[in-house]
C-alpha cells in the first residue's frame, strides 16, 4: 500500500454513494477521481460539483488509481470489472455493488492483475464515511487502510462472497419492509387515514418509526430501478438455500413502482408526492380500461 500522503482513489460509477465518500475522503487529503466515460449527465453533474479529478477513459482512472471503488448498477458490476481488467490494473480493486456473491466472483474473474476485495454497505451512505462498510477477502486489510481516513470499514473474513451474502441478506429484509410499506400505507392515504396509522404503528414499533417509515419510502422511490434489479440478485443468492416466496414479490413490487412513478431525478420532499403520483397512474389505467370494456 502506498503512503498515506500519496493515496490515490478513483470510483468507478459516480452516484449518491460515490460523492458522499468522495466529499470525506478529498477532505482527508486524499487524492480522489472518477471516469466520465459512458456515465449520464447527473453523474457528469456530480462529480464536477464535488471537484474530483475526472479522467475520459477507465484506463487512464486505473492506472491513476491505487484504490478503485465500483459503486454502479448492479447490471453494470462485471462489464466494468472486465473494462477495468482488460487495461492490466494492479492495484486495489474493491465491489460495493448491492449484487450476489456469484457475481462479485464472475466481476473479480476480470481482475486478473489486481487485488480484489468484496465489500459491502451496511447502512444509509447519508452518515458519509462513517457508513458501515464490511469487507471479505485475501487483501480486506488492504482496503481497510482507508479507516485511517475517516472510513468505518470492518473486515468480516477472508473469503469473497461473505460481505455481499451479508448485504443480500439484510436486503432481503430491508426491501422487503419497505415494499410492506407501500402496501400498508397507500390504503391508508386512500382512506385519509395514514397519519392515523402511522401513529399508531409508532407505538408499538418505536418513537422512530414513522421518521424512518417516511425515509424508506421517499428512498424506494427514488432508487426503484436499482432495487429491483438488487432484489434479482438476492433471489439468485436466497435460492441457493432454500424457495423465497417474499424476494421474488419485493422484486416484482419495485417493477411495478417504477412503472407507476417512472424514473425520478431526485428524492421526493414527501411521501404523499409518490402516493399522488401512483393514484393519478391508477386512474389512468381504470379510465382506459373502461374505455375498452365499452
Amino acid at each position: 500500500m502506498v503512503r498515506k500522503n500519496t493515496l490515490k482513489v478513483g470510483f468507478l460509477g459516480f452516484g449518491e454513494v460515490a460523492s458522499t465518500l468522495s466529499n470525506g475522503l478529498l477532505s482527508r487529503g486524499v487524492e480522489v477521481s472518477t471516469c466520465l466515460e459512458g456515465r449520464s449527465q447527473r453523474s457528469v453533474e456530480l462529480a464536477k460539483s464535488t471537484g474530483v479529478g475526472l479522467f475520459d477513459s477507465l484506463t487512464e482512472l486505473s492506472e491513476s488509481s491505487d484504490i478503485l471503488l465500483s459503486a454502479v448498477i448492479p447490471a453494470e458490476a462485471i462489464s466494468v470489472a472486465a473494462k477495468v481488467g482488460g487495461g492490466g490494473f494492479e492495484g486495489v480493486y474493491v465491489d460495493l455493488n448491492n449484487v450476489s456473491p456469484g457475481t462479485v466472483k464472475e466481476a473479480f474473474s476480470h481482475i486478473t492483475n489486481g487485488k480484489t476485495v468484496d465489500g459491502a454497505i451496511m447502512g444509509g451512505i447519508k452518515n458519509g464515511l462513517g457508513t458501515p462498510i464490511i469487507a471479505s477477502g485475501e487483501f480486506a486489510e488492504d482496503f481497510a487502510e482507508l479507516n485511517q481516513y475517516g472510513m468505518n470499514i470492518e473486515v468480516i473474513g477472508t473469503e469473497p462472497g461473505q460481505a455481499s451474502g451479508l448485504k443480500m441478506l439484510r436486503s432481503a429484509y430491508t426491501k422487503g419492509v419497505s415494499a410492506l410499506l407501500f402496501e400498508t400505507l397507500y390504503p391508508a392515504y386512500k382512506m385519509g387515514v395514514d397519519e392515523v396509522l402511522l401513529r399508531y404503528l409508532s407505538q408499538t414499533e418505536g418513537p422512530h418509526f414513522k421518521e424512518a417509515s417516511i425515509s424508506r419510502l421517499k428512498s424506494s422511490a427514488l432508487h426503484a430501478q436499482r432495487r429491483a434489479q438488487e432484489m434479482s440478485e438476492v433471489h439468485q443468492f436466497l435460492s441457493q438455500y432454500e424457495d423465497p416466496v417474499i424476494t421474488p414479490a419485493t422484486r416484482e413490487f419495485f417493477h411495478n413502482l417504477l412503472d407507476k412513478i417512472g424514473q425520478i431525478p431526485e428524492k421526493p420532499a414527501d411521501y404523499l408526492e409518490i402516493f399522488d403520483k401512483i393514484d393519478k397512474k391508477d386512474d389512468q389505467k381504470a379510465r382506459l380500461s373502461k374505455g375498452r370494456n365499452k
